[in-house]
């Protein structure tokens, strides 16, 4: 027998599975008629189908802008940050706001999402997770149009780069972004945010706003492939969005408070303290000796994911739900502080305390990520720091990037996603220590 299948069938017997019923084990069919996959599916349209309109839509609008541009009379350089807005540029025929009628529909993937989730839920029965999910979409509907319109402030705002060089240069760091981000679980926020500070003069804010729009735009990307593959824990991702959103409304909203420096040291401190632990891992490809929490049974968290490596379904359970949940509410706070994504933490909380298997944990941040940031993109959007001349070609690119890092994870064993995971995260904590330090 290979050593792989053998390393697998050990862990899968542990987890009171046969060894024979190991290696006959294949991967599901995308024909498998069950109310779940049936589910998967439809999210996973969904989520296919926000983005491909979305993109569009962004097109068109970034198109006829840079067609129209030197013609343009009053009002072509501004872009709306209010819903009425929206409306009278699109009446008008502005380009730029067809652009933010493109984000506002990529923004809005996430909550469809949500809403589409509670029928397909109702569909298979689970009257839990049809509460748990309802619960999730009245907090980011609470968050966009009460919160968002709190803190947001009426009439256009002028861009700050419209040229076609920015664009691409844009465009093309995004993409790496993407890619990155899709594979360990992240945002891209950790790159956009100093590619624009750094190499374009934007202003924090606005960069913050363009790493919000990035982190949707993996989520939505590479999260459509991973639920159809079957790689992600729906039911996870769904309780845990309950912590991560409520925390990424706090977060946005005290942006106007705190002093983001000193956040920004305390996180990079945390983080590497965090990949301690990873460290000590980053030879195991399975976590041995996990037991189920009393409230992953109840929950019915514990799942198997589809190996291609090994040709099995491997089987896994679920530990300290509580101390997870915790790690998400932190991570949604800083989401909404930072516009970094918190995938970071996300990915730790899943891995270290819940010993999930990496790939599970990358791809269930993938799927909860989108949703957290969506919690604050209203109240970014309504503020006006979503600049569709800058959001546009980091939403594109990290599009690009994310499709195409979620083929790659389905190849790689868990192993070695820790091992990209480990350097990135010091990357992040680093980037995070700097900023904090106002090096940029």
């Amino acid at each position: 027998m290979p050593r792989y299948i053998e390393h697998t069938c050990a862990y899968m017997v542990q987890q009171k599975m046969t060894t024979q019923s190991c290696i006959e084990t294949s991967l599901p069919s995308d024909g498998e008629e069950t109310l779940v996959r049936k589910t998967e599916l439809i999210i996973s349209n969904v989520l296919r189908g926000g983005v491909l309109l979305s993109v569009a839509v962004i097109v068109t609008g970034i198109a006829l802008f840079h067609v129209r541009k030197f013609s343009g009379g009053a009002g072509f350089f501004t872009y709306p940050d209010t819903l009425g807005g929206l409306l009278q540029g699109l009446a008008q025929g502005r380009p730029l706001a067809i652009v933010t009628l493109g984000l506002v529909l990529l923004l809005a993937t996430p909550v469809i999402r949500v809403a589409v989730s509670i029928i397909a839920f109702a569909l298979e029965g689970d009257r839990a997770y049809v509460f748990i999910t309802a619960l999730v979409l009245a907090i980011l509907l609470f968050s966009i149009f009460s919160v968002g319109s709190w803190q947001g402030h009426p009439g256009p705002t002028a861009v700050h780069d419209d040229t076609l060089e920015f664009f691409v240069i844009v465009l093309s760091s995004s993409l790496f972004a993407g890619l990155v981000g899709a594979l360990v679980g992240l945002g891209g926020g950790v790159f956009i945010v100093p590619i624009l500070t750094l190499g374009f003069h934007v202003p924090f804010m606005l960069a913050v706003g363009a790493s919000i729009v990035s982190v949707i735009a993996t989520s939505s990307g590479a999260a459509a492939a991973y639920v159809r593959d079957r790689m992600t824990n729906l039911r996870i991702g769904m309780f845990l969005e309950i912590a991560t959103t409520t925390g990424a409304i706090l977060g946005a909203v005290l942006t106007a408070y705190l002093n983001a420096q000193m956040l920004f040291i305390v996180f990079g401190i945390v983080l590497l303290v965090s990949v301690l632990p990873l460290v000590m891992r980053l030879g195991e490809e399975f976590p041995v000796g996990v037991k189920n929490h009393k409230w992953a049974e109840k929950l019915r968290l514990p799942s198997t994911y589809p190996d291609r490596r090994t040709h099995t379904n491997i089987p896994y359970n679920v530990a300290h739900v509580g101390a997870g949940f915790s790690m998400m509410c932190l991570a949604g706070i800083i989401s909404g502080l930072l516009g970094i994504g918190s995938g970071t933490f996300k990915v730790l909380a899943m891995d270290t305390f819940m010993r999930l298997p990496m790939k599970v944990s990358t791809t269930t941040s993938n799927f909860m990520i989108g949703v957290t940031a969506a919690a604050s993109a209203g109240i970014f959007f309504q503020r006006g720091d979503i600049d569709p001349v800058i959001a546009a070609p980091v939403a594109l690119g990290v599009l690009a990037g994310a499709t195409l890092g979620a083929k790659l994870l389905t190849r790689m064993s868990n192993k070695n996603i820790r091992m990209v995971f480990v350097p990135v995260i010091v990357l992040v904590a680093l980037n995070m220590l700097a900023r904090g330090l106002g090096w940029f």
